[in-house]
């Protein structure tokens, strides 16, 4: 059997290398325009060789199209003219309903699968995968009554032996989800590491006084740009409401501190603690 990588990244590698170990005899193939990724992706060995998107397309009986949002939405149209029957084509996009809707338009909708798997760091590259990433991770399938029963069970029983969990959702409740419990995490890191940036220009003084507090908040802003603008762009109507809900909340206790309202400031810090009950709840899964 032949797997094609479409994307040798964080999560093809990892999901390519968690693979690896189920399954010695499956051929790995990797598609991907920058020639660093490619001899990364090789030397450590998540791919046994690179070809072109028509080559893999030809010879793998499942693709994982493993880029940016919006290169998926770019790729899929064309891979699902060019899949020879019998194949099988899974996404692992961070955003779902502009990429089901365009593979509903397509006579063969039936031989994808859309999938996200809730994984991932704030590294990027083939270089940055590891065989442990997917592991008792979540991932959730969009429409899988869309896709055919031969499809959806190669990429049910795959995902299965990286250790993940499989969860259904429609392309919109996915969406709407994503923006608040990923999306918004990511554009809060993104401006706090701005915030700092902008105001402490010594950087030295940044290095000494930063907690790992402060660390642990702002890790998400070394995240990759060409990965994350693409899906504030997809997912805008759902990231611009989660944004606007968490500005007010921003605003409600910047008038607390100015107004000295300490009781004010201590209940929404109350509130926000009961986070730890949804946090144990979801370790516990």
């Amino acid at each position: 059997m032949i797997i094609s990588i479409i994307g040798v990244g964080l999560l093809g590698g990892s999901f390519a290398l968690g693979l690896r170990e189920k399954y010695p005899h499956v051929k790995f193939v990797g598609v991907d325009n920058s020639a660093v990724n490619q001899k990364i992706a090789l030397a450590k060995g998540i791919v046994d060789e690179i070809l072109t998107l028509d080559e893999a397309l030809q010879v793998s009986e499942l693709n994982v199209l493993a880029t940016p949002v919006d290169a998926i939405t770019k790729l899929l149209p064309y891979m699902l003219d060019h899949l020879p029957d019998g194949r099988t084509i899974m996404d692992l996009g961070s955003t779902k309903e502009l990429i089901c809707k365009l593979a509903d338009k397509h006579p063969k909708r039936g031989q994808f699968v859309a999938a996200h798997p809730m994984a991932g760091t704030e590294n990027s590259g083939p270089g940055a995968a590891f065989r442990e990433l997917l592991i008792d991770k979540n991932v959730i399938i969009c429409d899988k009554e869309k896709s055919s029963p031969d499809s959806v069970g190669l990429v049910e029983t795959f995902l299965r032996d990286v250790g993940m969990k499989i969860h259904y959702m429609k392309p919109v409740e996915h969406d709407l989800h994503l923006a608040y419990v990923s999306h918004l995490s990511h554009i809060s890191s993104f401006a706090l590491g701005m915030t700092v940036l902008d105001k402490e220009r010594d950087e030295r003084a940044i290095f000494d006084m930063a907690s790992t507090g402060f660390s642990s908040t702002v890790r998400l802003a070394k995240s990759s740009p060409q990965m994350w603008a693409p899906i504030f762009d997809q997912n805008k109507k759902n990231v611009s409401k989660a944004l606007g809900d968490y500005i007010e909340l921003l605003k409600k206790f910047k008038e607390a501190i100015d107004g000295r309202d300490m009781d004010a400031s201590l209940s929404y810090m109350a509130r926000a603690n009961d986070i730890g009950r949804v946090l144990a709840g979801i370790e516990k899964k």
